[in-house]
């Protein structure tokens, strides 16, 4: 038996993926106005409600802009994470309707250095967790991720295959967020880093450095590493008042 709520969620999906196909292959270009939510509605068979849930979406992760009585516009094609949230990025990908993949790179244990002791909070050479994941968007690398984690508070971290889960997803259920602090920055890579997001190396990057806690302590640092001609941070306020 098909689940209702079920098959309007891959009804909007549907209608979200449709919109960034085009606008990714270029049949719609930044300013180009979308169809009405009640056009769109008639041309996927659905209701006016689900095509609003896909405009709204697209509008929150950046790709369209709403503009009072005038319509919704393309904004811009390059994917928008949510600096007002954490989100894991392969929730972030298929929401989008599209593809997640990753890859791993480095799953280690070992001592922490002065600066790692420090935005871990840990004591000299203490025994800590790292890992470098690739993620990746429809076979394209939007992001690298430099992880520690403080193995007092997810002790089978290591163990976890991360080609099947994200260390979002996993800390979340094993020391749920309570706290976090971020800044985002504008770098220059070095070789290594260029080699592994596949960029040149004058392409600047985005490099988000992200301390997590629960209610217990620190629980990872990590820096998460953007092509800049590729990805996109920022959010969308709502400053309407609330009666």
């Amino acid at each position: 038996m098909i689940n209702n709520k079920s098959l309007v969620q891959a009804r909007f999906v549907q209608i979200k993926s449709a919109l960034l196909d085009k606008i990714e292959s270029g049949e719609m270009r930044p300013g180009d106005k979308v169809l009405s939510e009640n056009k769109l509605a008639a041309n996927f068979g659905v209701s006016r409600m689900t095509a609003r849930r896909a405009l709204s979406e697209l509008v929150v992760e950046g790709i369209l802009a709403r503009s009072q009585g005038v319509g919704t516009f393309v904004s811009d094609s390059r994917p928008m994470s949510s600096i007002l949230e954490i989100r894991s990025i392969d929730d972030e990908i298929t929401q989008r309707g599209h593809r997640y993949s990753n890859k791993v790179l480095d799953v280690d244990t070992i001592h922490a250095s002065d600066q790692q002791r420090v935005w871990l909070g840990v004591a000299a050479n203490t025994l800590i967790f790292h890992t470098k994941i690739v993620h990746m968007e429809n076979d394209l690398i939007i992001q690298l991720e430099d992880r520690l984690v403080n193995p007092a508070l997810a002790p089978q971290y290591i163990e976890q295959d991360f080609m099947h889960t994200t260390a979002n997803h996993y800390l979340s259920k094993v020391a749920p967020l309570t706290q976090a602090d971020h800044s985002v920055e504008a770098i220059s890579p070095n070789k290594e880093l260029a080699d592994i997001l596949d960029i040149d190396i004058a392409q600047p990057c985005l490099q988000v450095s992200r301390r997590t806690y629960s209610s217990k302590g620190i629980v990872s640092y990590a820096r998460l590493y953007h092509p800049g001609n590729r990805y996109r941070i920022g959010g969308h306020l709502d400053f309407n008042p609330t009666h």
